[in-house]
C-alpha cells in the first residue's frame, strides 16, 4: 500500500508538527515585535511635545514672589496692588528692610525686589538676578515697573547677579544639567545590548564614578575654556556631576533591572521630558503649571541646575538644598537596586543571563557580533559623542546672541528722504542692521509677511512728527523684541515720537512664539526616531521594499496624531488640519528617508549624524527659538537648505501668513526626501550587487553583506537601540 504524501502548510512544514506550531508562535511574537517597535516612537514623540507644546504654548505667571521694600500706607498700597494684578501673577510680600530684602533674593526666595522711594523722592529702584533667569528678570520687570509707574515714580534698576559677557542669554547651566542626565540614563540602553555583565552594583559602581567624574569634566571643558560661558568652577561642576551622574545612572540602573530595555520610557520621562519644564532653567517655574512647580523640589534635573546656578552666579548660597535633594536620589537608588539583586540575583528582564564578558555579543543594538574591547569602546564612544554634539552645538549658537545685519526697509515720502536717513542710521548702527529703502509701506510690509525682512521704518512725515515702526511678533518674538527696544532707544535720543505697529500679532494661544518650533521639531523627531528604533529593535527590516509602506503610513498617522494631539486636545494650533497633516507627513516620511541613509549604512551609529544635522544645527538655524540675526552666521546660511528651519516656516506660515512662501519650503523638504530615496535605491543595488558577488542569490529577502550579513538572530523586543 502506497504511503500518502503528508500535505504541508506554505512553509513547507506538515500541520501539527512542531516545527509548524513553533513557526506559528513565531508569526505572532513577530507581529507583537513589530506592533511595539512602532509604540515605542509614538511614546517618546508623544511625551515629549505633548509635555513641551502643553507647558510652553501660553505661559502664565502665577504667584511669583516679589518683595516690596517700605514701610507705611504707601508701601502697603504697592502690596495690595500688586496682590491684585491680574490672574494672580505676583505674590506680594512687604519688607521693612532692604537688605533682608536683597538676602531672599539671593537665596532666589522671591523672583525681584521694588523698593519704594523715600518720603519727598521720586525715584524707585527695582532689583533683578539675572543669575536666577533671564526670563525671570524680564517678567519681574514687567510685573514692577507699571506699578511704579502708576505711582509717578522713575524706575532705576539694578542686576545683583548679573550674567557673565560670555553667557548673556543664561542657558549654560541648563545645558550642563542637561549633559550629566544624559550621561547618565542614555549609556544604560546601550550596556544591556553589549555588556549587561557589568550591570552588577559591584561592577557598576567603580564604572560610574569614572564615568562622572570624565563627563562632567568634559562638560565643563566645553562650556568653560572653549565656548567661554562659565568661568572657572571646574571642582564644583565635577561634584555636582558625580551626584547628578551618580543618582541619574543608578536609578535608571534600578528600572533596567525591573523592565530591561523598557526602562527607557521611565527614564526619558522623568530625567527629561518632566525635568526641563520642571527645571526652572528654561523658562520661570511660576509659569508652568503647579504639578511641575513640585516637580521643580525633586526632580535630580532642576536639583543639578540649581544647584550649579547657585556655584556659578551666587556664591554657593542655597546650593545645599539641591546637593541633597541628588544624595538622597543616589542614596535610595543604589539601596534599591542592592534589594532588587539580592531578591532577583543579576537577571535582567528579556536579556540572555550571562556572567561571560567573552559571550557573543553586538556592540549595538541590531549590529552584528563584536569583540570585547569594540563594545566596551562602543558603549563610552557612543553617548560620548551624543554629549559633545548636544552641550557643544547648543551652547556655542546659543549662548551669546548678538544682533548682526538684521533686515529693515526705510520707507520715505521720496526716495532721497529713504535714502539720506538709512545712511544716517547706518552710520550710527554700524553692522547691527541691514538697511534697505522703499517709498511703498504696502510692498515694504508684505516683505515682513514673505519673511524678507525683519521691520519697516517709517520717516516722520514732517520734522518732530511721528515715526513707524512695522514688525511681527509672529515672525519671531526675539527679534521683534529686539528691534522694537533699538528703535526706542533711537526715539528717545532724538526725543521724537514712535509708533509700534504689528502687522501681524501671535494668537493668545502661542504667546511665547515657540508653537512653530514644537511641531516642526515633533514632525522631524517621529521621522527620526521611527527609523532609530527599527534599526536597532528590526534589522532584519533592511529592503527598501518592506521599508516603503510602514514609513508612508507611519507618516500619515503621526501627522494626524500630532495635529490632533496640539490642536484638539491642547488647543496650540487651531484649524489648519488639511495643512498641517499634509505638510507633517511629507516631512516625517523625508525625515525618515534621510535617517535611514544613516542608519541601513552605519547601524544605529547613524542617528549621530542625523541628530547632529536635522536637530542639532537645524535648531539655531531655524529662527525658531531665537532670532537668524542673533546667531552665528554659518547658521544663516543654513536656514535655507535644512529640513527643520523649512518646517519650522511651514507651520509659522501656515498659521500666521497665509501660506506665504510655503512651496519653497515644502520644495526643501521633498528635495530632502527625493535624495534619499533614491539613495536607498542606490543602497539595495549595492547590497545586491554585493550578495551576487559573494555568491548569494541577490534576491530582496538575502541579507546585505558587511555588517547586515553578519547580524545574529534579532534582539528581543525591548532592545530598540534608543539611549
Amino acid at each position: 500500500m502506497e504511503t500518502p504524501t503528508p500535505v504541508r502548510d506554505a512553509s513547507g512544514r506538515e500541520p501539527g508538527s512542531p516545527e509548524a506550531g513553533t513557526s506559528d508562535a513565531d508569526r505572532k511574537m513577530k507581529i507583537v515585535k513589530y506592533v511595539f517597535l512602532f509604540v515605542m516612537p509614538f511614546l517618546m514623540v508623544t511625551m515629549m511635545y505633548a509635555t513641551y507644546m502643553g507647558t510652553m504654548h501660553s505661559p502664565q505667571t502665577r504667584d511669583m514672589p516679589v518683595a516690596v521694600v517700605g514701610s507705611g500706607a504707601v508701601a502697603q498700597s504697592v502690596v495690595d496692588e500688586l496682590a491684585s494684578a491680574k490672574d494672580g501673577a505676583a505674590e506680594p510680600r512687604l519688607v521693612a528692610d532692604r537688605t533682608e530684602a536683597l538676602d531672599q533674593l539671593k537665596d532666589r526666595g522671591v523672583a525681584g525686589v521694588l523698593q519704594i522711594p523715600a518720603d519727598g523722592a521720586t525715584e524707585a529702584t527695582l532689583y533683578t538676578a539675572q543669575g536666577a533667569g533671564a526670563s525671570q528678570a524680564s517678567t519681574v520687570k514687567q510685573l514692577l515697573a507699571p506699578v511704579a509707574a502708576g505711582h509717578d515714580w522713575t524706575t532705576k534698576t539694578e542686576d545683583i547677579a548679573p550674567l557673565p559677557a560670555g553667557d548673556s542669554a543664561g542657558i549654560a547651566v541648563l545645558f550642563a544639567a542637561i549633559g550629566m542626565m544624559m550621561v547618565g540614563y542614555s549609556p544604560l540602553s546601550g550596556m544591556i545590548a553589549a555588556v549587561p555583565h557589568l550591570l552588577s552594583v559591584r561592577r557598576f559602581l567603580p564604572i560610574l564614578a569614572g564615568w562622572a567624574v570624565a563627563t562632567s569634566s568634559l562638560i565643563w571643558l566645553i562650556l568653560g575654556p572653549i565656548v567661554g560661558a562659565i568661568d572657572g568652577h571646574y571642582l564644583q561642576f565635577v561634584g555636582v556631576g558625580l551626584l547628578a551622574t551618580g543618582a541619574v545612572a543608578l536609578s535608571q540602573l534600578l528600572f533596567v533591572k525591573l523592565i530591561g530595555g523598557l526602562a527607557v520610557l521611565p527614564g526619558m520621562l522623568l530625567w527629561m521630558v518632566f525635568g526641563v519644564p520642571a527645571s526652572n532653567l528654561a523658562m520661570p517655574i511660576h509659569s508652568m503649571p503647579g504639578f511641575f512647580g513640585f516637580l521643580h523640589n525633586v526632580l535630580p534635573l532642576p536639583a543639578a541646575g540649581e544647584a550649579l546656578r547657585s556655584i556659578v552666579y551666587f556664591n554657593g548660597r542655597g546650593v545645599g538644598t539641591h546637593l541633597l535633594t541628588l544624595a538622597v536620589w543616589l542614596v535610595a537608588a543604589l539601596a534599591l537596586n542592592v534589594l532588587v539583586e539580592r531578591r532577583k540575583g543579576l537577571t535582567i528582564p528579556n536579556t540572555e543571563a550571562t556572567d561571560d564578558p567573552h559571550f557573543p555579543r553586538p556592540a549595538m543594538a541590531g549590529g552584528p557580533v563584536r569583540s570585547k574591547r569594540l563594545r566596551y569602546f562602543a558603549v563610552a564612544a557612543f553617548p560620548l559623542t551624543i554629549l559633545t554634539a548636544v552641550v557643544g552645538l547648543m551652547s556655542a549658537s546659543l549662548h551669546e546672541p548678538q544682533v548682526r545685519d538684521m533686515p529693515v526697509v526705510v520707507v520715505g515720502a521720496s526716495q532721497e528722504q529713504a535714502t539720506q536717513a538709512a545712511r544716517g542710521l547706518q552710520d550710527g548702527l554700524g553692522d547691527l542692521l541691514s538697511l534697505t529703502t522703499s517709498t511703498s509701506l504696502d510692498a515694504a510690509t508684505d516683505q515682513i509677511r514673505e519673511g524678507k525682512t525683519v521691520g519697516v521704518y517709517v520717516l516722520p512725515t514732517s520734522r518732530g512728527g511721528e515715526a513707524t515702526l512695522y514688525t511681527s511678533s509672529a515672525a519671531g518674538v526675539s527679534q521683534n523684541t529686539a528691534l522694537q527696544a533699538m528703535f526706542q532707544q533711537i526715539s528717545a535720543s532724538q526725543k521724537a515720537p514712535l509708533e509700534l505697529t504689528d502687522v501681524q500679532p501671535l494668537n493668545a494661544s502661542d504667546s511665547n512664539g515657540s508653537n512653530s518650533m514644537y511641531a516642526a521639531m515633533a514632525w522631524i523627531m517621529a521621522g527620526f526616531l521611527i527609523m532609530a528604533v527599527l534599526r536597532g529593535g528590526a534589522p532584519e527590516i533592511n529592503r527598501l521594499r518592506q521599508l516603503l509602506p510602514m514609513l508612508a503610513g507611519w507618516a500619515v498617522g503621526m501627522a494626524v496624531w500630532l495635529w490632533f494631539l496640539f490642536d484638539v486636545l491642547i488647543g496650540a494650533i487651531n484649524g489648519h488640519a488639511g495643512a498641517m497633516i499634509g505638510f507633517g507627513a511629507l516631512t516625517i516620511f523625508s525625515i525618515s528617508m534621510f535617517t535611514g541613509v544613516f542608519t541601513r549604512i552605519l547601524g544605529i551609529a547613524g542617528i549621530i549624524p542625523v541628530l547632529v544635522i536635522a536637530i542639532l544645527v537645524g535648531v539655531p538655524a531655524s529662527g525658531g527659538g531665537i532670532s537668524l540675526y542673533m546667531v552665528p552666521e554659518l547658521f544663516r546660511d543654513l536656514n535655507d537648505v535644512l529640513p527643520l528651519p523649512a518646517a519650522v516656516d511651514i507651520v509659522r506660515a501656515t498659521v500666521y501668513f497665509d501660506h506665504s512662501g510655503v512651496a519653497g519650503h515644502l520644495a526643501t523638504i521633498a528635495a530632502w526626501g527625493a535624495v534619499c530615496l533614491l539613495l536607498h535605491v542606490l543602497i539595495d543595488r549595492g547590497i545586491a550587487r554585493r550578495n551576487r558577488k559573494d555568491g548569494a542569490d541577490g534576491g530582496p529577502d538575502t541579507p546585505q553583506g558587511g555588517q547586515e550579513a553578519e547580524r545574529p538572530a534579532p534582539e528581543p523586543l525591548d532592545r530598540t537601540g534608543i539611549a
